[in-house]
């Protein structure tokens, strides 16, 4: 494959994740429009989230093996066909349940498309030009989270609610064609017996966890049903990995986990997935309450990370080539590290412009070290195998993120409750100004009471500045062990491309 059209087809996979990136994030500035067009309360537009979630974070570890079966090129068009289709759903859903079939669709088409356009790159780059696109693709995926609110802001301010859905119908049609034009099909030419009963554990094993991470924060981690489904998916897991050790023909092989190299390069991914999704749970609240920005202001002011992201990535590539993963992965979960806990340093009377400062600081952080712990994963999976071990890290981040986005709402909920003044309120106000900064600010504004806006203020600062510098630490830890324990550089069987390449067929 000539190296012109490799780097054609480098870009239609950024087309197919990019999808990923908006749907992760455009839906959540239309929520407030929805419930109002749909009549949809509280617990229906958190199925509309959640379904999106527990999909994507279900299947993804079944998609990567099917890539690896049938192979990649199929999956990434399936894919790029599911999300098409249910985004057109989407934008003529005239019922809340008509919008939950289609997001629910859409996370079957983002479990496809995540794992698979990772798992191509082993096939199409030799092990020299693999690190920039690694950089290249992951600028891709994280490309769409701010997109997200800026877009939805913008069709939101013009258009109706569904046309927020529209954008993904060209970009996952251009995606289809890309694809089918210059990506040559590729498997594994020695395709195992499907792992049937792996498949099912891992995918109810795993959405019954995430659904309990995601509901513990609205339903209490004493919660029975919180209880339940963490300790049922936790022992389908438990059983996924007992069933994985003695079946003749394993789903995942978690001897994996015994490469040093895919084991801490696939850590260092997951923890910088936790801090980065804590960073956008708590920088957009912030930016909205603190400074009065709408969905289209906040996602606007979030490019400093995003730029970051791209002044880190390709510095990145180049010193996995020349010095290998393990000073740019150590280096960057420091600078990420350090990012954080500036941004920990935030006062109620803080600009915007030092936010812009310390998020760039860690989207450059987060680039310089997340491109090289992924390619240290692609370093250490044979390429016939390569969907079903990205399937595993991608899984793993995305479990991750949702864990922390429950355990550090949970902390941020936990410091703001018990700062913020709710003095002289009624019972009912006192419950809706300690439910949240927003609530607290619309009371306020209702009794006019502009001490407790400020009070909320403040009480909401200081949460974010106990999350941030949680971020920091587990960043800090993050660093201590790749420094220790992962590989500087692995001498890799593909290079040159010639075993990678020996999958790759002509399309």
């Amino acid at each position: 494959m000539s190296d012109r059209r490799r780097w054609w087809a480098l870009g239609a996979l950024v087309l197919s994740v990019l999808t990923v990136g908006l749907d992760g994030t455009v839906l959540n500035v239309a929520l407030p429009t929805i419930a109002g067009d749909l009549d949809a309360g509280t617990d229906g537009l958190q199925w509309v989230v959640n379904a999106y979630v527990l999909v994507f974070a279900g299947l993804m570890l079944p998609f990567g093996a099917l890539g690896d079966r049938y192979g990649r090129r199929r999956l990434l068009l399936i894919g790029l066909a599911v999300l098409g289709a249910a985004s057109l759903i989407s934008v003529f859903a005239d019922g809340l349940g008509a919008l939950l079939v289609a997001r629910t669709l859409m996370g079957f088409g983002a479990a496809i498309l995540t794992p698979t356009a990772v798992a191509v790159l082993p096939a199409l780059f030799a092990p020299a030009e693999r690190p920039k696109a690694v950089a290249v693709l992951m600028l891709g995926l994280g490309l769409g989270i701010p997109l997200g609110p800026i877009v939805g802001g913008y069709l939101l301010d013009h258009f109706w609610w569904g046309s927020i859905f529209l954008i993904n119908v060209p970009v996952a049609a251009l995606g289809m064609i890309a694809v089918a034009l210059l990506m040559p099909e590729n498997r594994d030419p020695r395709p195992r017996p499907a792992d049937l009963p792996g498949g099912l554990l891992s995918t109810i094993g795993l959405v019954t966890l995430v659904y309990g991470i995601v509901a513990a924060p609205e339903r209490g981690w004493g919660d029975p049903l919180v209880l339940a489904a963490l300790t049922g998916g936790v022992l389908l897991l438990a059983a996924f990995g007992w069933w994985e050790r003695r079946t003749g023909h394993p789903m995942i092989d978690l001897r994996l986990f015994g490469d040093p190299g895919f084991l801490w390069g696939a850590v260092a991914a997951t923890i910088l997935s936790f801090g980065l999704f804590g960073l956008l749970f708590v920088v957009p609240q912030y930016l909205s309450f603190g400074f009065g920005y709408d969905a289209l202001g906040t996602g606007v002011r979030l490019l400093p990370m995003i730029g970051g992201l791209f002044v880190a990535s390709p510095l990145a590539a180049r010193l996995s080539v020349r010095i290998g993963h393990r000073l740019p992965v150590t280096a960057g979960l420091l600078i990420t590290a350090a990012g954080l806990a500036l941004g920990a340093s935030t006062g109620p009377t803080t600009g915007y412009g030092f936010a812009a400062a310390w998020c760039a600081i860690v989207g450059f952080g987060t680039g310089l070290a997340l491109a090289p712990a992924m390619d240290a994963v692609l370093g250490a999976l044979p390429p016939e195998r390569a969907g079903s071990g990205t399937a595993l890290t991608m899984t793993m981040r995305q479990a991750a993120g949702a864990l922390g986005v429950a355990l550090l709402g949970s902390l941020l909920n936990a410091v703001y409750t018990g700062r913020v003044d709710v003095t002289g309120l009624g019972a009912d106000a006192t419950r809706t100004a300690q439910d949240s900064a927003a609530g607290a600010y619309a009371v306020a504004a209702a009794l006019g009471r502009p001490e407790l806006a400020a009070s909320a203020h403040d009480a909401f600062v200081a949460g974010m500045a106990a999350v941030l510098w949680s971020c920091a630490a587990i960043a800090v830890v993050g660093a201590a062990l790749t420094a220790l324990l992962l590989p500087a550089r692995r001498p890799d069987p593909g290079d040159g491309g010639e075993s990678a390449h020996e999958l790759v067929g002509v399309a």
